[in-house]
Parts: structure tokens; sequence; C-alpha cells
């Protein structure tokens, strides 16, 4: 593979994290902030998104789930994209676009956090998800890019300011590890509870 692929690759990567450096904690640390209330009072986190971001959710859920760097106990999240029965049976019956909607119309309750992640910030289920959470009174969080989200609105949007998709992921996946970390610090001085 030639060099200037590698190069080229983490270089502009590197632009990425010095800008999100510069301008996205507030906006992480507020999501943060959101999902150590909801597991700290009893409630649960959903996570969905499309292709690498479904990817990106499932991964959230099981470091949440089974452990991240340290064992502690496990915390009650569900990923939205895994069983493909409900997946195929919604998309088939009521179509793609109500994939999340419809999930979390069945599963959300007040005081989880669902969180969904489109790095275009414009996926219909995705939209369609954060707003049947927002009715269902539970706290929603976008991860998304520099668009933010386009159609649909979020208690929390963490957008990363870039328009490549392969650098909105990367970085996604950074913000989930950080939340990872906040959670179990947060556990670890309370003594096993949050």
């Amino acid at each position: 593979m030639p060099a200037q692929h590698f190069a080229k690759h983490f270089s502009e990567h590197q632009k990425v994290i010095e800008a999100c450096i510069a301008s996205l904690q507030p906006a992480s640390d507020a999501a943060g902030a959101a999902l150590l209330s909801c597991i700290g009072t009893g409630g649960k986190i959903l996570a969905f998104g499309n292709g690498g971001s479904a990817t990106q959710a499932s991964h959230f859920v099981e470091e949440l789930i089974g452990r991240f760097k340290e064992t502690r106990r496990a915390l009650p999240a569900i990923s939205l994209v895994g069983d493909s029965g409900v997946v195929t049976c919604i998309a088939n019956d009521f179509g793609y676009g109500a994939l999340f909607e419809r999930q979390v119309e069945a599963l959300a309750h007040r005081g989880d956090v669902v969180v969904g992640i489109t790095t275009s910030g414009r996926s219909e289920n995705v939209l369609r998800g954060l707003k049947a959470a927002k009715e269902k009174g539970a706290i929603t969080i976008a991860l998304c890019g520099r668009q933010g989200l386009q159609g649909g609105t979020a208690d929390h949007v963490v957008a990363v300011p870039s328009n490549e998709g392969a650098y909105i992921q990367e970085v996604h996946l950074m913000l989930l590890h950080v939340w990872c970390i906040a959670i179990d610090a947060a556990i670890a001085e309370g003594g096993g509870a949050l």
C-alpha cells in the first residue's frame, strides 16, 4: 500500500481531532452528564444508527453491559440494531424509516437516554427515533457531523467538525469511549454505585 494513504488519512484525522479539542468538549461533557444522571437514577440507555453507526451503537452498549476497561456492575443498555426479527418485521411492515421510532415507542421511558448516531445528520430513521424518544420523555443525544441534525432535534447534539464520514465515525467512537471512562470513574468513586 502506498505510504501516502497512511500519512494522508492520519494527518487529516489529526486536524479533525485538533478541531474537536478546540470546540467539542462542552457538548460532550453535557451529553456525558446526561448519561451519568440516567444511570444514577436507574434509567437505561438505548442506542441506534445505520451501517457503521449501527456497529458503534452496539459497541457502546456492549461496553455498558459488559465492561469497558475494568469489571464493574452491568449497566442497563439496549442496542436497537441487533435483533434481526425485530429489524426485518418493522422494516417490512412499517418501512425502514420507522425502524428506531417503533422500538423507542416500546422501550423508552422518562429518565432514559436515547443515543442516535448519524454521520450525515439526516438519516430518517434516526431522526424519527430521536423524535419518538422526546415524546416518551427520554433525554436525547445525537452524534453527527458538522452539519448537525437536519430536520430533527435532540437535547444534546455533539457535532464533529468534519464533513468526512470516516473522520466523523472515528471521533464518534472516541466520544463513546470518553463517556465510558467517565461512567466507570463515577462508579468507582461511588464504591460501585452511581
